[in-house]
């Protein structure tokens, strides 16, 4: 027989060897094959790893950054919020949606009141209190309190200084109500009851419980505050590790954060379940 005739037949062989030879779970497996098991879907209700595309820096604790221009941040829609233009961490986002779907199934509704807040944000607010152009207990606190340290520690039973606020994460929201009342009867009674049954199973922690002997100092009562503890919790311990009251400043009434030593009495001085 010719080399000519050889060669195609030589093709042949080689070809149907390979063939034969391969392995039958060589490439992915189809999604649709009742008899393969698919690897579960990864998902942020694991509470496992947040999106952090960047370390986190000392900038980032104090809420020295835009949000909007964040890549780890994202809006928060209309159906789970009390006002438009409020934003969230991605994860902290995706566990409320869990949280939110699994309350409503239990016919509680649950609504974001306030969520991430930059530095400038705290200090408006800071300073209207400071300056009188926001009444406290229905005073003008500009002038019932011009001692700085009594001025401010008026203003901190429920409102952070600018650079020390847990809002500055995008870890941090407000839910329902600004009142403690409101969690006493009724629907509020209801949410709580829930929350505070069901919310640490999807990573949120109450930081402001009532005061006592394990929560000495720091701000009053918050029925209202969760925070989502996979990432609120490594950076309470970054804040503890390089945070200090004397970086607290360039707002008015910034010269008490030293003399309230407000970093490890209102940044740390939380529920102690949300530092485990």
């Amino acid at each position: 027989m010719s080399i000519r005739l050889l060669f195609p037949l030589l093709v042949i062989l080689i070809f149907f060897s390979c063939a034969n030879n391969q392995k039958p779970d060589d490439g992915p497996a189809e999604a649709n094959d009742p008899d393969v098991e698919m690897p579960a879907p990864t998902s942020v209700s694991d509470h496992q790893l947040p999106y952090i595309d960047t370390e986190f820096t000392t900038d980032y604790i104090m809420g020295k950054f835009e949000p909007a221009q964040h890549p780890d941040f994202t809006i928060i829609e209309a159906k789970y919020a009390g006002r438009e233009g409020m934003y969230l961490r991605k994860d902290t986002y995706e566990a409320f949606q869990d949280m939110y779907k699994a309350a409503k199934a239990d016919g509680v509704d649950l609504k974001i009141l306030s969520a991430t807040r930059n530095f400038n944000s705290q200090k408006s607010i800071w300073q209207a209190k400071w300056t009188g152009a926001r009444q406290v207990d229905g005073k003008d606190l500009s002038e019932a309190m011009p001692d700085a340290k009594e001025r401010a520690l008026k203003i901190l039973e429920y409102s952070s200084m600018p650079g020390t606020s847990r809002h500055h994460w995008g870890t941090d929201i407000d839910l329902n109500s600004l009142n403690n009342n409101f969690f006493e009867e009724g629907e509020g009674k209801q949410v709580y009851a829930w929350l505070t049954q069901n919310a640490a199973g999807y990573g949120f922690c109450q930081p402001y419980t009532e005061k006592g002997p394990e929560r000495p100092y720091g701000y009053n009562e918050e029925r209202w505050h969760w925070s989502y503890m996979p990432v609120a919790r490594p950076l309470t311990l970054l804040a503890e590790e390089r945070l200090e009251n004397e970086m607290i400043e360039g707002f008015a009434g910034a010269e008490a954060a030293g003399r309230i030593d407000v970093v490890r009495k209102y940044v740390l001085g939380i529920n102690p379940e949300c530092r485990k």
